[in-house]
């Protein structure tokens, strides 16, 4: 007996011991509570995980064990303030998993994930909670709420509900199964195509494999080299990288092998083949669906976002894809007409033929390319440019803090101060591509802002992109599209750190799927502007200002290929609604479901064995299912509130101020299209987007 206590004693000191030196199970001590990057190490997840399932659990069980009337301060607001630990630990692991994952962290991903899906399955299908949230929600009207306090009661009800609260017996069962199985696999498609596009790699050794790459490019792809220590010039399917081959390789042959990997990630069989997985991911969602009472997954998620249903998605895509036609197809005769007359001879203009080829055209057409805007895009400056924005439009600037902890040596933080210089949230980017960092470009959050006991808890905000990198004695040179990209994300970040809401899962980017994209797509209007240039467009050598001339050549390519990239964007929008209003299980090819998908607007032969299913993460493995479309949807509401700031000013502070009260500082408390309507007076038109590309 004597040595079962002693062991169990041992056993008390030895968890205690392990606890203590884990950072997430003591209040962070360092600038506003920002996670400690460099005492977090691997080892420390699992076991934060599962003590934050253990403490959310005993929480869920204490406001269901109440014996009193169902209340928005005993109900509502303590499910809305638990689980605070889990959150604080899977904020950091998710993060950090897509930007600087390894090995032992995508094991540890495929551990926790179904522990988690079993959990928040365990507290949406706890009977006595929902109907404690659903007495409080049949009375909202009746309690004296204000506004935001209806508005999270409502999406709360409306989040169990989607998680087949309403469901009984062996359907509820069923629910618990097929969305365990769900994030499984979700989760399993992202970790492949992560995998397989950090697999592949072209090293070139013959100088004359170079033709046509600018040196900048090549520069790049010998640091590249040099990085893994190899010999030549190393290519992969990172975006500056492959961007670039295809824009620049005069060696056809080459772009058509880079081509061909990269439109062949996982679905060439092997290991990290997605094929199985996109079916099955697609017919689970639609038996989920179909549990919840709906035909398709699709009508499933559509009810809760702006465009309502089908019907409204279809009616977008396919206004877009009648006022586009024309553009579309003169785009494409034109390029392959310049392709023929560059090269005297007749040629079949391919899928790897077109980024040359339109580049070509581009800079003969206006005389402007990359490489002769890159100079003005220094990655400094434009930091200053981009962060300058914020302060002419809203008096918010930006002061870097070396004291925050960061998760990388190029990640770099900043505090955020409004325009009397209190403290607002903290910034972090990170700019260059690497090993364990995904593709893409995004912005995310290691905590939300909300309002607890009176103080003004404010968020944590992340940018992250894949940035050209300097090589050897030039500074990280950005092409026009990667500033277009860096204005995106950063609007995603204001709208993440302006917000000014009482409840975490209303504020910020907390909004429908297809409102959440305005807030960062209205920022890319500015890029052409030549006042807004001015203050940051700079030769990093010369130091002189992009010139008048330049600033409008950049104007008039704006809408260069408007058209063809119009065709392109409902192509995906067109496959994403294909995979999610499916009414039953598809078992065929994948590559023939995508290309009937696809085919009104496919404009250049297809290609044996290319796919996009495969590696399209936004909607197998992101949070873009039946949601795709959103990019168009938003693209007629930024270009619409532009127009606003055109008639008014560009930097006039009063529209800057209705765009932060009405849309920014919001989050998801009101309808937003009610939001929408403040701001601007009306509702948007197509007619600005179609002005704005020159169709109308």
């Amino acid at each position: 007996m004597k040595k079962i206590i002693i062991s169990i004693l041992l056993l008390i000191i030895a968890m205690t011991t392990v606890e203590a030196q884990n950072p997430f199970f003591k209040a962070y001590k360092t600038p506003y509570e920002t996670p400690p990057f460099d005492k977090i190490k691997n080892e420390h997840y699992e076991p934060a995980i599962d003590k934050g399932i253990e403490e959310h659990k005993k929480e869920i069980n204490s406001i269901v064990v109440v014996r009193s009337v169902p209340t928005f301060e005993n109900t509502i607001l303590r499910l809305e303030e638990s689980g605070k630990l889990l959150s604080k630990v899977t904020s950091v692991f998710f993060n950090l998993l897509s930007a600087e994952s390894d090995d032992e962290m995508l094991e540890i991903a495929q551990r926790i994930q179904p522990k988690l899906s079993v959990h928040s399955n365990e507290i949406t299908l706890n009977e006595g909670l929902f109907q404690k949230v659903k007495a409080v929600y049949d009375k909202r009207f009746e309690s004296n709420l204000t506004p935001e306090q209806i508005r999270l009661v409502e999406k709360t009800y409306q989040g169990f509900e989607d998680s087949g609260a309403t469901l009984t017996g062996a359907d509820r069962d069923k629910y618990k199964e097929l969305s365990t199985k769900l994030s499984q696999l979700t989760l399993t498609f992202g970790q492949n195509a992560l995998k397989e596009n950090n697999k592949y790699e072209m090293l070139l050794t013959n100088e004359t494999d170079l033709a046509g790459l600018p040196q900048m490019v090549k520069d790049a792809a010998a640091a590249k080299a040099k990085s893994k220590d190899k010999e030549g010039w190393l290519f992969d399917l990172s975006a500056p990288s492959y961007i670039a081959f295809m824009k620049y390789s005069s060696r056809r042959d080459l772009r058509e092998k880079i081509y061909r990997a990269y439109t062949t990630q996982c679905v060439s069989g092997g290991e990290f083949d997605n094929q199985n997985n996109v079916k099955e991911i697609a017919k689970t969602r639609m038996e989920i669906a179909n549990l919840l009472g709906y035909e398709d997954y699709a009508s499933y998620v559509l009810r809760n976002k702006m465009a309502k249903d089908k019907k409204h998605v279809y009616g977008l895509l396919d206004d877009l894809f009648n006022a586009y036609a024309t553009a579309a197809r003169q785009d494409v005769k034109m390029v392959e007409g310049f392709a023929v007359g560059m090269e005297r001879k007749g040629i079949d203009l391919m899928p790897w033929d077109w980024s040359y080829y339109s580049e070509k055209l581009k800079d003969a057409k206006y005389s402007v390319s990359d490489e002769l805007v890159r100079p003005y895009f220094e990655l400094e400056n434009v930091k200053k440019g981009v962060f300058g924005l914020a302060t002419d439009l809203y008096g918010i600037t930006f002061k870097k803090n070396t004291n925050i902890p960061v998760y990388h040596s190029e990640v770099e933080a900043f505090d955020v101060l409004d325009e009397k210089g209190n403290f607002l949230a903290v910034l972090y980017t990170d700019f260059h591509p690497r090993e364990g960092k995904r593709q893409g470009a995004w912005m995310s959050e290691f905590k939300g802002q909300y309002v607890e006991k009176g103080k003004d808890s404010r968020p944590h905000v992340i940018i992250v992109m894949n940035f050209t990198r300097p090589t050897g004695n030039e500074p990280a040179l950005l092409t026009f599209d990667e500033v277009e990209t860096f204005l995106h994300e950063f609007g995603h970040a204001l709208h993440g750190m302006l917000t000014k809401c009482t409840y975490e899962s209303l504020s910020g980017t907390n909004v429908l799927h297809d409102f959440v994209e305005l807030p960062s797509q209205i920022m890319e209007n500015w890029l052409t502007e030549k006042e807004y240039l001015d203050k940051f467009a700079v030769h990093y050598k010369t130091g002189e200002k992009i010139p008048a001339g330049l600033v409008q050549k950049l104007v008039d390519a704006a809408n260069f290929n408007a058209g063809y990239l119009c065709y392109r964007q409902l192509s995906f929008g067109y496959l994403d609604m294909g995979w999610h209003t499916l009414t039953k299980a598809y078992e065929g090819d994948v590559i023939s479901f995508e290309r009937n998908a696809m085919a009104k607007t496919a404009m250049l032969p297809l290609v044996d064995g290319a796919a996009m299913s495969t590696s399209f993460s936004h909607i197998f493995s992101g949070g873009y299912a039946a949601g795709y479309y959103g990019y168009k949807w938003a693209e007629v509401l930024d270009a619409d509130a532009f127009a606003l700031f055109k008639e008014t000013g560009i930097f006039n502070k009063e529209t800057a101020g209705s765009f932060r009260e009405n849309i920014l500082e919001k989050g998801n408390t009101e309808e937003p299209m009610s939001l929408y309507v403040k701001f601007r007076g009306q509702e948007p038109s197509v007619d600005a987007l179609l002005k704005r590309n020159g169709i109308k």
